[in-house]
């Protein structure tokens, strides 16, 4: 990586640990889906003075919102491999100097295209049972996939064939579930698990991203622009919305950019499942669909929001949408910081630098912050004391859930990398809200009970 290690600790002169992705791909991710955003806004004076043919409007469909996710990925991708060399780097597996002859790795390739194979109709068939995918938002996911998959398996080949002649060992966990179905060599049960925890990710929250794109792409390209600048709550709201669709495109991105020559492959995803239970949990269709407007978790109901009850203060009015705005720009730079490394429950590598010189967890500070913030769930517009104390106490179970997904993801990658755990300890020592929340938590966490002496 060209990533510089950064310096930090004036208490001890220890320096931060260096991160696994520079800023800049995340940054030329960032402007790539802006000047698509841009294309797509003006198509329609662009096409009549170019002369292409074709409707004389905005692009705002469902179609351009995926297109935007290939301009950014590519060129993510190219900065990567072009400016930050991360195919060279020796976290990918891959000895570029040493090839195999073809012959050599072709068994060891037939045996991992099958293990590919039968996970993605494994996936496929989960996609087919789950009735929740064949609904709402989730159809053009779906749409998506069905055109993908012929394509996917057709060139799984070449590639599988072509990587394999250069991987240090390419019986990587995908061989070993292929060997567990032909049954022609010896498989360790450790790396099929490894193989489906990775797969069991990228298609549950593969078609989950997917799903959202096009809602948030529309309304960004065709937003009216004539009253920004002059009311606070459109023009938040409008910022707001570029911001999501940012942290949604990107973090997308993650999910199907994860080549190993990019270095963006899963290393491992989350063994615990105590992590998976946390991460599904804010996730539809478990437990809450759209948090906050669930029947068990739901914290807005008779709440009236941020412009119900500043309306007719401007000056807060401005106030309030401003410290929205700058915590949903911190949640999206959090996505966008990943690179194409964005993704739940996996370990990809570690990242430093951006929001996470602050903070562990920026994100989720950030997007439960918002929330309280946009929600006031304490004030209610039927004046009812029950829903003032029932939303305010879901509200903080969300937050509550979120911490607890925070701890789950930070076990994983101090299990994983030494470098993590240097990174989180020097966090604890450095970073002010780290360091609070750590105080705190070493304050009112439990304590061991210690061992009595048997009697």
């Amino acid at each position: 990586m060209t990533s510089q290690r950064d310096t930090g600790d004036s208490e001890t002169g220890a320096q931060r640990p260096a991160s696994d992705v520079s800023a800049g791909v995340g940054l030329v991710g960032l402007a790539a889906l802006l000047c698509w955003l841009l294309i797509c806004r003006n198509w329609a004076g662009l096409a009549q003075a170019f002369h292409i043919p074709g409707p004389r409007a905005p692009m705002s469909g469902p179609y351009a919102s995926l297109a935007a996710l290939f301009v950014t990925g590519t060129a993510m991708s190219l900065y990567s491999l072009l400016v930050d060399k991360v195919h060279r780097s020796p976290s990918t597996g891959i000895d570029w100097a040493r090839p195999r002859p073809w012959r050599a790795v072709r068994e060891i390739s037939i045996t991992k295209i099958a293990g590919l194979w039968a996970t993605w109709i494994g996936i496929g068939l989960f996609y087919c049972i789950a009735r929740w995918y064949w609904d709402g938002q989730y159809l053009f996911a779906m749409q998506v996939i069905g055109a993908a998959a012929p394509v996917l398996f057709l060139l799984s080949i070449p590639y599988v064939l072509w990587l394999d002649r250069f991987m240090v060992e390419p019986r990587d966990a995908s061989w070993h579930f292929g060997a567990l179905l032909l049954g022609r060599e010896a498989w360790e049960a450790e790396q099929v698990k490894k193989h489906w925890r990775a797969w069991a990710i990228k298609g549950f929250f593969g078609a989950f991203m997917i799903s959202i794109l096009p809602g948030g792409f529309a309304q960004i390209v065709e937003a009216d622009l004539s009253r920004i600048g002059s009311d606070p709550v459109e023009t938040g709201s409008l910022l707001i919305g570029l911001l999501f669709l940012i942290d949604v495109q990107i973090g997308t991105v993650g999910y199907i950019f994860t080549f190993r020559p990019l270095d963006a492959h899963i290393r491992s995803g989350n063994p615990f499942l105590a992590g998976w239970v946390a991460a599904l949990l804010c996730y539809p269709p478990f437990v809450w669909g759209t948090i906050g407007r669930s029947d068990v978790l739901g914290y807005e109901v008779h709440t009236g929001g941020w412009a119900y009850w500043l309306a007719g203060y401007t000056p807060l009015l401005w106030l309030w949408a401003g410290l929205m705005v700058v915590l949903t720009a911190i949640y999206a730079w959090a996505t966008f910081a990943f690179g194409l490394r964005f993704s739940n429950l996996t370990y990809r590598g570690v990242l430093t630098n951006g929001p996470y010189r602050f903070t562990r967890h920026p994100a989720y500070l950030s997007k439960n912050a918002f929330w309280w913030l946009s929600t006031l769930p304490f004030l209610v517009t039927n004046g009812s004391l029950t829903d003032m104390v029932r939303n305010t106490v879901l509200l903080a179970i969300v937050s509550s859930i979120y911490f607890w997904r925070a701890k789950t993801e930070e076990a994983h990658l101090l299990r994983e990398d030494a470098k993590y755990r240097e990174y989180h300890a020097w966090m604890a020592r450095n970073a002010f809200i780290t360091r609070t929340i750590s105080a705190l938590w070493a304050r009112f966490a439990p304590k061991p009970v210690p061992a009595q002496a048997a009697e």
